[in-house]
């Protein structure tokens, strides 16, 4: 009982009052304040649950063990029943709550099964799944141009691998970096024509490290974001810990009224990307970076959906809108100040139209010395495998001179964008090489995603919530120079067959409903595609010599500026 008088002087306001005039608590045990404490609504029913829990453990003792055992055993049971009853707590239910959460993915119909897909470098678009007789053709795939098995990138990371072993080491900060890193960095920076780059261990690291640090060192920063940004990008808002607004996908005057809301002076960051990855839309990025200048803010650009796909040398859509003035240039910089000049910050990828792994920014040199000497999700991450980024930097060379890699792109798109249409298939549209087949149910999609796995043996993955939001649910087909007509009119079929079997809606069926991100709305402005027919009848012979094998100087800013 002198435990319980203890908690009683603790935690009940009438016992400690009663308490401060008695000399010690242990003479609580004699007087009528014990007597007085049972009467307590919330002390009385603790100590009677005390007293039958400290009888039942005794009991138990006595059956097993001697009295002093018995002794020993029900005060430590008292003492720990007192002691939880006084948190009111229990042990967190982890298990339940995973379980739960899963569950509930898995009612919407948004939980996400991870097929067994392997690519074969052979024979890519095919791949096998856990048996290797079991083949499928993937279409689905970011590796947009097929140089993750480019034989040329594959001898020089082969060649790096035996020289220099698997890993890097370490940190860049701690095991020093190397060669490999000073050379691929100056060529990320050579393509975008920006005075510097650094590379990450992926660009959703890049993206998360350099908008965060943006917001953690610039007082009142005030960030702008297109609302269809990357997650990554969204990570780094929030990890930014600044105020943000966000505008309306591709609205240039709901972004300008935002802006206007602030002084001048206010630093502020616009943060969008050029081509988005799920609807296939593009920023009209000369526009964005006028209000940048009228309003004094910074612009952010992810390319990573765009980086080898557009612009003569695959620098993405920055360099796309100044498309004659950089091929005449070639790896130099046109004479007056491009787009791809005017945007402050440019992040892309390494991982899909460079067929290996990893991501970076490139900028100024005070930018890029900047990010190196403040960003933790470069300082305090293991750099990139030697023979990563030598064959990064190869797929980065390589697709430079390779015109004809980007065109046929853009021609096997165009082939099964028109093959849908007249299929009445519902692809919403854009003006780039994405091409997403609305189904507007997130399990119709999964169904449809297995039909053409199952019967068809094409892989095309369902897209739902979160990546889009819900009721926009689609498959996302994505052609590559190596899915040539014969291998597209298998999958249109395909495509055809399963809109029949799940009697999904066409385009016909969208228009009566009132159409739906532009499927089937009457009022809809479809824009034209961002590659020419001018610009997709040039040659490689067309492009400035000095894109080839060019002499790029290593960049001082990687190992860091001496004073």
């Amino acid at each position: 009982m002198e435990n319980i008088a203890r908690q009683s002087v603790r935690l009940c306001p009438f016992m400690n009052k009663t308490a401060s005039s008695l000399r010690n608590v242990k003479s609580l045990q004699q007087s009528s304040v014990s007597k007085m404490a049972q009467k307590c609504p919330f002390m009385g029913q603790a100590m009677q649950k005390a007293h039958l829990a400290t009888a039942a453990a005794s009991g138990a003792a006595r059956a097993v063990g001697s009295a002093s055992t018995s002794t020993g055993r029900g005060e430590a049971a008292q003492d720990m029943l007192m002691t939880d009853h006084a948190t009111q707590e229990s042990k967190f239910d982890y298990e339940g709550l995973f379980e739960h959460e899963v569950r509930k993915k898995r009612v919407d119909k948004s939980y996400r099964f991870f097929n067994n897909i392997n690519r074969l470098a052979k024979e890519f678009p095919m791949a096998h799944r856990q048996e290797e007789q079991d083949k499928v053709t993937v279409w689905c795939s970011n590796d947009y141009l097929a140089l993750s098995k480019n034989q040329q990138v594959v001898d020089v990371m082969k060649k790096t691998l035996d020289k220099y072993g698997a890993g890097a080491g370490g940190t860049r900060n701690i095991a020093g970096h190397n060669q490999h890193a000073l050379r691929l960095e100056a060529e990320v920076a050579a393509l975008h024509k920006k005075e510097g780059a650094l590379v990450f261990s992926s660009c959703f690291v890049a993206n998360d490290a350099v908008i965060s640090l943006l917001g953690q060192k610039l007082k009142d920063l005030v960030i702008f974001s297109d609302e269809l940004n990357h997650a990554s990008m969204i990570v780094g808002i929030k990890h930014a810990s600044t105020t943000k607004h966000i505008f309306k996908h591709n609205d240039l005057n709901h972004l300008e009224e935002l802006l206007a809301s602030y002084p001048r002076s206010t630093p502020k960051l616009i943060a969008f990307e050029s081509v988005y990855s799920m609807s296939g839309s593009v920023a009209d990025i000369g526009k964005i970076c006028d209000l940048a200048e009228k309003y004094g803010a910074l612009t952010f650009l992810d390319e990573v959906h765009a980086v080898g796909l557009y612009g003569p040398h695959g620098a993405g859509v920055a360099e796309h809108c100044d498309f004659e003035a950089h091929r005449a240039a070639g790896i130099a910089s046109p004479d007056y100040t491009t787009v791809m000049d005017r945007v402050d910050m440019i992040t892309g990828t390494l991982g899909k139209s460079f067929g290996t792994v990893g991501g970076y920014v490139a900028g100024s040199q005070r930018l890029i010395d900047w990010l190196r000497s403040y960003a933790p999700g470069f300082i305090f991450t293991t750099s990139l495998p030697p023979a990563v980024m030598a064959g990064a930097a190869e797929a980065i060379r390589f697709q430079r001179s390779h015109l004809e890699l980007r065109q046929e792109q853009q021609r096997h798109t165009a082939y099964v964008k028109q093959g849908l249409a007249d299929l009445d298939i519902p692809v919403i549209p854009n003006p780039s090489h994405i091409v997403p087949i609305l189904i507007g149910n997130p399990d119709l999609a999964r169904q449809a995603s297995d039909i053409l796995m199952d019967k068809h043996r094409i892989y095309v993955q369902a897209i739902n919530f979160p990546t889009v939001a819900r009721g926009t649910e689609r498959l996302r087909i994505t052609p590559t120079p190596g899915h040539t007509n014969d291998l597209s009119d298998i999958l249109l079929d395909a495509v055809d067959d399963v809109f029949h079997t799940l009697q999904l809606p066409r385009v016909s069926d969208w228009e009566r409903q009132g159409g739906l991100l532009g499927v089937g709305e009457a009022d809809y402005e479809c824009e034209s595609n961002l590659w020419t027919q001018e610009q997709l009848q040039l040659t490689n012979d067309d492009l400035q010599p000095n894109v080839r094998e060019p002499i790029i100087d290593q960049l001082e800013v990687s190992s860091g500026l001496r004073l």
